[in-house]
């Protein structure tokens, strides 16, 4: 694929999994201090490819090879990234999303808005923003502080803002169109397993899916089944040629 720039001119890193089904594409995203490179990320391209769903990984800007500042980085601005990289797609192509954690909330913010997202699959999602916020990040000073003491990513005032005001995603779930696949790991220590349960009462029609033992980062044991599971959806709710 040809060089990606957000609305800032940033460049946005990629990497392509080529398939057969043309007629659609799978865009994954990742989750708060992570990257295209994460290995929950890549396995699942490389399964789907597998299975014939052509994936596209993406760094949000400010993130792994991206463009732009970390300190900059947030939902608001990452849903800007995601629209980006959809203006880039064909207009036949049916676009499916995969974001993992702070990655998801993204994905949701964008179907919302955006009707070329035909199905959204949230992975440990950040249903709860502000939330989260207050959990992992209490008694850290935004731009003074670090997210999880990591000095490689700094907590912004940007972010600790963009957090607190987006809130719930709760109240805009029932608004939401595209069908929504909500996977979770029973024992996730980051993002608690009760908001993608509370999301999937939220959402009329959703499908949830627990995985017994995962974390937040799932693990290589989960890959298959989770690897299975997608393509299941993706068959049902994005076709292919």
């Amino acid at each position: 694929m040809n060089d990606i720039k957000n609305a800032a001119g940033e460049f946005l890193d990629h990497q392509f999994h080529p398939a057969d089904g043309r007629g659609s594409l799978v865009i994954l995203g990742h989750g708060l201090t992570g990257n295209k490179d994460r290995p929950l990320l890549v396995s699942l391209a490389e399964g789907l490819a597998k299975h014939g769903w052509p994936c596209l990984r993406i760094s949000f800007s400010g993130n792994g090879e991206s463009g732009g500042r970390f300190v900059d980085s947030c939902i608001t601005k990452q849903v800007g990234d995601l629209k980006a990289v959809l203006d880039t797609v064909p207009d036949h192509v049916r676009v499916a999303y995969i974001g993992h954690s702070m990655g998801a909330a993204t994905g949701l913010l964008t179907a919302l808005e955006d009707l070329r997202l035909v199905t959204v699959i949230s992975l440990a999602g950040m249903i709860k923003p502000a939330e989260f916020a207050e959990r992992e990040f209490a008694g850290v000073t935004p731009d003074a502080g670090c997210i999880w003491e990591d000095e490689d990513f700094p907590l912004s005032s940007t972010l600790a803002d963009d957090l607190k005001g987006i809130g719930s995603l709760l109240p805009l779930l029932e608004k939401l169109v595209q069908p929504l696949l909500l996977i979770h790991g029973t024992e996730d220590d980051v993002v608690p397993l009760d908001d993608s349960r509370d999301a999937a009462c939220a959402k009329s029609g959703s499908e949830i899916l627990e995985i017994p033992g995962a974390g937040h980062l799932f693990g290589d044991d989960s890959y298959p089944q989770l690897i299975a599971s997608i393509d299941r959806w993706l068959a049902a709710h994005c076709g292919r040629e």
